[in-house]
């Protein structure tokens, strides 16, 4: 069972937290939201309840990977939580896949996450803090254990591409045949 842990926090980007949480369950993917806070208002005021705070999480648990949605607010609030950015680093050391779209690459850049010379995508709004890095245009960038998306518009791709890499490309497209999504 491949297990996926997605942070979320207040002001976190709704579609893109939803929808990665979706194709990951829909893959068959043991996926645990964690959350900051026991009810989570995302940026458009959607409330998700999360399956465990983030606070609650052992440290010393391995996911298979770490999704972090963005959404500016969320990910200037989950940058700040020392809990998630010490999980992230272990999972850096141990070479498990990061994942982060929109906004939320800049937390992976903040923190020394990223490695030297990384190629990443982003939101174009934060694309000046991506500067000390290859920066992409591309819908979804993978570059050793990370994969990093623009934004909402491309969180499907995003979440297929995590499918692809945990599992395989004939789930990925197994998924977007059954929500009619054309993929690739």
């Amino acid at each position: 069972m491949v297990n996926v842990l997605v942070p979320i926090a207040k002001g976190t980007e709704e579609m893109e937290a939803v929808i990665i949480i979706d194709i990951l369950r829909r893959a068959a993917f043991n996926v645990t939201v964690a959350g900051e806070n026991d009810i989570v208002i995302c940026s458009r005021n959607v409330k998700i309840i999360p399956d465990i705070l983030l606070s609650n999480l052992n440290d010393n648990i391995i996911f298979d990977a770490i999704i972090l949605p963005g959404g500016l607010e969320g990910t200037q609030n989950l940058s700040n939580n020392k809990h998630l950015l010490k999980i992230l680093k272990y999972h850096k050391e141990n070479k498990k896949l990061i994942g982060a779209i929109c906004a939320a690459p800049t937390i992976l850049a903040e923190h020394n996450i990223f490695n030297p010379n990384q190629k990443v995508t982003s939101h174009p709004s934060v694309k000046g803090k991506l500067n000390n890095y290859q920066y992409t245009f591309d819908k979804v960038c993978i570059d050793d254990i990370f994969i990093t998306s623009r934004g909402a518009g491309t969180a499907i791709d995003f979440a297929l591409e995590i499918v692809k890499k945990l599992s395989s490309e004939d789930i990925a497209e197994k998924i977007a045949s059954n929500i009619v999504y054309k993929y690739r």
